[in-house]
């Protein structure tokens, strides 16, 4: 067996093992999410707002005391009843999604304070233009968009390439006064 042999079979065989671990990660993680209930002792579920696929599990943790989960709205076939007993650092509360819609619920005591959640339950398990949603630098306080400063400094870095190139290939011009 050759080199160039080697490193095709080796290359592939890496490439398929990384895809396949790949997969196997995504699947896992899908299977099953979590919220934070009051995390710090802040008065907040963490994530307020989270996407999954039917058949996730949210596992709900408490990490301080006082809370509970009272449902506001859900899907018709929803079925969700959350946890309303009061609950204290340490519980765990889990339920599984199956039915497709948006599920909005609240802690109690603390839904004056803001504490407050939804669940959206789409096909996909991930918010609307995909996890990879592109920031508005406008928002940020920047007038230019993003991908004009990328396309720039790339510009700039071929542009550095080719001179460098240049340079090294034929030398100064033979216009240039020189030093003799």
């Amino acid at each position: 067996m050759n080199r160039r042999e080697f490193m095709r079979t080796a290359g592939g065989a890496t490439a398929a093992t990384a895809a396949a671990a790949s997969t196997a990660g995504t699947a896992a993680a899908q299977s099953s999410k979590e919220v934070v209930v009051g995390p710090g002792g802040s008065l907040v579920f963490e994530p307020a707002e989270l996407y999954v696929s039917p058949g996730t599990t949210v596992n709900f943790v408490w990490e301080s005391d006082n809370h509970n989960i009272v449902v506001d709205s859900q899907p018709e076939e929803g079925g969700w009843e959350g946890h309303e007993p009061l609950e204290n650092e340490g519980f765990e509360y889990s339920h599984t999604f199956e039915t497709l819609g948006e599920y909005e619920y609240y802690c109690a005591p603390h839904r004056s304070s803001g504490m407050v959640g939804t669940i959206i339950v789409n096909e996909s398990g991930e918010a609307p233009g995909g996890a990879a949603k592109e920031v508005d630098p406008e928002h940020m306080g920047v007038p230019i968009q993003a991908h004009f400063v990328g396309i720039a400094t790339i510009l700039a870095i071929l542009m550095s390439l080719v001179f460098t190139f240049f340079q090294l290939k034929y030398g100064e011009s033979p216009h240039a006064k020189g030093g003799d």
